[in-house]
């Protein structure tokens, strides 16, 4: 006698959705984001700290080095960290980068004096540029390409949220507390966060492959050092004033034209399909958000003589924007591809800047530019997220520290080069023709935003790697 097995009638249940919250990614990705938030919130309340800190230490003739120092070691360890997760995974240099750059907030913090709060932030610009490329290394070592999206977005925002509150709370620490606080927070609360990641991280070194015929400190190490030190010229000849800006000016802009090519991928400076183009608008979108917005709340307060906290607002709104873009880009089953919303969001950025740019008119209502500049924040939101998961998308494993390094220095060398570049025409027109000095300050961000718009055209690739 044949007898047939019974087949379940009940109703099938759908796989259980994957998230970024799920158990297998919970810990790890909020021990990151809690990681990436604290060292935001600590660049920008440091930024409100320091004169106060410069003052209390006699120190004012080192405040621009306080700024330009870190900047320039953290060049250097992107690219060392780039190497170093590509040759023994990215656990080691998120290891070493969190101990330096905790360090270097105590030493700043604890400094009895200008120079030894200066070597801190020197070595906390080496262990935050550590730490950051290191991180997106271990999305792309540990989370599936469904989720990288959403990794991302999370991370965009934990550099958004900060600037909501932090030069808030940095004000009322310094004002009815000290400065020092400040800096000496902020290693209390990362020590917890850090120590969360460990489980995860430890999944990932089981199958990590160490290649011992390299080193990190290669060629690429010592082009790095060369750029940050064309980057600290421009940051500290930026804040200059007489025949020396435009001598330092120029001399670092000569580092970095020499080197700067040598760090990221070929085809980089023509637009080359691809990740070539992934690299270059992450400069442009870098550099042109944020080199038109150091001069918004500046032109508010003195132009149309709106308070510090009103001229403050501009910034709130467009943090908010941002924030709706990363959670949108986040979301799965998006309607267009990834270079259709670059465009846009460099588009969005232009838009942003041209109408902030309008309120340079009296007759225009300021609400008209606090409300535009939302636009560049949408645009902002937008675009980093997606750079982030291109450069994955377009790497091999094996690549993936030195092209998400590749996409850290973009970053941070564009920016610092227009702000450097922007600031020093602006000091030197402002006092005869100050529109004419906004106009500038304003006009060449929107240019590069323009440009950016072609590049977000051409990162679509067929292939993946660089030309």
């Amino acid at each position: 006698m044949t007898t047939t097995a019974e087949v379940p009638t009940g109703p099938v249940l759908a796989p259980k959705r994957v998230g970024v919250l799920s158990p297998k990614y919970r810990a790890l990705t909020i021990g990151m984001v809690a990681l990436i938030t604290l060292i935001a919130f600590e660049s920008l309340a440091v930024t409100t700290a320091m004169p106060t800190a410069a003052q209390a230490l006699d120190g004012l003739a080192l405040y621009a080095l306080a700024f330009g120092g870190p900047l320039a070691s953290s060049v250097v360890a992107m690219v060392v960290s780039g190497t170093w997760s590509d040759l023994k995974g990215p656990a080691r240099p998120l290891w070493y980068g969190t101990a330096w750059f905790l360090v270097g907030l105590i030493l700043a913090g604890s400094a009895p004096t200008m120079e030894l709060l200066v070597a801190g932030r020197f070595i906390q610009g080496f262990g935050g540029g550590l730490v950051t490329v290191a991180l997106y290394v271990v999305v792309g070592h540990l989370y599936p390409p469904e989720l990288r999206p959403r990794i991302f977005a999370a991370f965009a925002t934990g550099w958004v949220v900060p600037s909501l509150v932090g030069p808030a709370v940095a004000g009322l620490i310094v004002e009815h507390a000290h400065w020092r606080i400040v800096f000496l927070a902020v290693p209390v609360l990362a020590v917890p966060a850090v120590l969360v990641m460990r489980p995860g991280l430890a999944r990932m070194n089981a199958g990590t492959v160490v290649q011992a015929d390299r080193s990190m400190w290669d060629r690429r190490a010592l082009w790095a050092v060369a750029a940050a030190v064309g980057v600290g010229l421009l940051s500290y000849g930026g804040q200059q004033s007489g025949v020396l800006q435009p001598i330092l000016v120029v001399l670092g802009l000569i580092g970095l034209v020499g080197f700067v090519p040598k760090l990221l991928p070929v085809g980089t400076f023509r637009l080359g399909s691809g990740l070539p183009s992934v690299v270059a608008l992450r400069g442009f979108v870098a550099a042109s958000g944020f080199g038109a917005e150091v001069f918004l709340p500046l032109m508010l307060t003195r132009e149309r003589g709106l308070s510090p906290s009103y001229a403050g607002l501009v910034l709130t709104v467009s943090a908010l924007s941002w924030t709706a873009a990363t959670w949108y880009r986040g979301r799965p089953k998006q309607p267009f591809s990834h270079a259709v919303f670059l465009q846009a969001g460099m588009i969005s950025i232009v838009l942003g800047i041209v109408t902030a740019a309008l309120t340079l008119n009296p007759h225009v209502p300021v609400v008209v530019g606090i409300l535009g500049w939302s636009l560049a924040g949408l645009g902002m939101g937008t675009v980093f997220p997606t750079l982030s998961v291109l450069v994955l998308e377009y790497s091999s494993r094996e690549e993936q520290g030195t092209n998400s390094s590749a996409l850290q220095l973009s970053d941070a060398l564009a920016t610092a080069t227009v702000l450097a570049v922007g600031g020093s025409l602006f000091a030197v027109i402002e006092p005869h023709a100050p529109t004419t000095a906004y106009l500038i300050a304003f006009g060449l961000p929107a240019l590069l935003a323009l440009i950016g718009v072609v590049a977000g055209r051409r990162t679509a690739a067929t292939h993946k790697g660089s030309e």
